[in-house]
């Protein structure tokens, strides 16, 4: 995920200044900002849905506080904004998509609380919704049902009757993926028909209009992340779907093709990742674990390379991917150098027939992870994988996210 902000370091700068302007009115001090590395900062936030249960569940991490609201349906796919305040929550059978509000605001160099947890006014009821992605303060959304595209920005999120504006490009309806450039285009996936695989990818302006064609056709494209420069895709090299590999489309309209290893065999890594801090792209499969995309000398190098893994995830700022495998194991990968930081078995091993599996996310200080299973987020200082603290959140958490600021500095 994308953090246009860095309210770490901020919060840091701010310790070794001890000085920070007030929202509220000149000469008034900030707070001392805390940091005390064995808590979670105070303004992060864990946002959890529940497979049964027409509930969001809100963690404050520091303190353990819960908080639960109405949601419409079970089972929201849960969306970061890039700006941290905001989630979105995607109801892809119900066509729905909400945007749920943390009540936190970053100011530059403190975070102010702009009231309780609640969700924003807008949403948006295009067909089948299925993917998300934000830049900066715009939110947008592929659906599947039409393929067209529904955007908004958080300025509007809590005006009344407010919808997400539909951008239709002239997509035949498929499962389609999306990415934004620095230069305010997108880059889309095409299909040949409808419902079909797509197996192209374009670029387009805020209009729908077509800015650079398709240079190369591709087997079936799942999964994408962008640098702003660059959006890199999972995809078959062909349409005989035989050999994986990663499509690359430059915001100017190049577009070339990454094969997988040598020996790599039949598979395609189906999900992209891109980590901000790192700047580094990851493709990683359940079947084949995760791997680092190198777009200067166009390969693929191993960071993990089990057939065990449950999910791969990269920190909130996006320098480090944690690894949860079916034994219960966690790895931590330092993504400067691909190197195993820490690993140790933090959850029981997960049965491989289990249809909805443990979901994890993680800050720079705490990985967490929602157990289905236990009805609980376990809480895991990174640190020390022994320090444990478990959520009781709901009957059967399967879908979580992190929200809000690693920052301390408040007024």
């Amino acid at each position: 995920m994308q953090h246009l902000l860095s309210p770490k370091n901020l919060a840091l700068a701010f310790l070794a200044s001890m000085a920070l302007a007030s929202c509220k009115k000149d000469g008034e001090d900030a707070t001392p900002a805390d940091v005390d590395a064995g808590k979670e900062f105070r303004y992060v936030r864990v946002l959890v849905a529940d497979e049964q249960s027409n509930k969001l569940t809100q963690i404050v991490p520091r303190d353990a506080a819960i908080t639960s609201v109405d949601a419409d349906f079970p089972l929201g796919t849960l969306y970061p904004t890039a700006s941290g305040r905001f989630a979105a929550v995607m109801y892809g059978s119900q066509n729905l998509v909400k945007m749920f509000d943390t009540g936190l605001e970053w100011h530059g160099d403190h975070v102010d609380v702009k009231g309780s947890p609640k969700w924003g006014t807008i949403q948006s009821t295009a067909a089948r919704p299925s993917h998300f992605k934000s830049k900066g303060t715009e939110s947008l959304i592929f659906n599947d049902g039409d393929g067209t595209l529904s955007v908004a920005n958080e300025p509007s999120f809590h005006n009344s009757g407010a919808q997400f504006t539909v951008i239709n490009a002239g997509l035949l309806p498929h499962h389609g993926a999306m990415a934004h450039y620095s230069n305010d285009t997108y880059a889309v996936t095409t299909a040949s028909a409808s419902g079909a695989n797509p197996t192209r990818v374009q670029v387009i302006n805020k209009t729908g209009a077509l800015v650079h064609a398709s240079t190369l056709q591709t087997g079936a494209i799942h999964g994408n992340a962008s640098d702003g420069e660059d959006a890199v895709f999972g995809a078959w090299e062909t349409t005989a779907n035989a050999n994986g590999g990663i499509l690359v489309v430059n915001k100017n309209g190049q577009q070339r093709f990454i094969p997988n290893p040598a020996g790599f065999g039949a598979a395609r890594l189906g999900t992209v990742l891109y980590a901000q801090e790192a700047r580094k792209f990851i493709g990683y499969s359940n079947a084949k674990g995760a791997y680092m995309v190198n777009l200067t000398s166009n390969q693929l190098t191993p960071i993990y390379t089990g057939t065990d893994a449950i999910q791969a995830k990269t920190d909130y700022a996006g320098k480090n991917l944690l690894v949860l495998s079916l034994d219960g194991k966690l790895r931590v990968y330092n993504l400067a150098t691909g190197a195993l930081r820490k690993e140790g078995n933090v959850i029981p091993a997960t049965p491989a027939a289990d249809s909805f599996k443990p979901v994890l996310e993680a800050t720079d200080r705490f990985a967490y992870i929602a157990v289905p299973a236990l009805g609980e987020v376990h809480q895991i200082k990174l640190d020390d994988f022994t320090t444990v603290v478990k959520h009781k959140v709901s009957a059967r958490p399967v879908r979580l996210t992190v929200l809000g600021y690693e920052s301390d500095a408040t007024h």
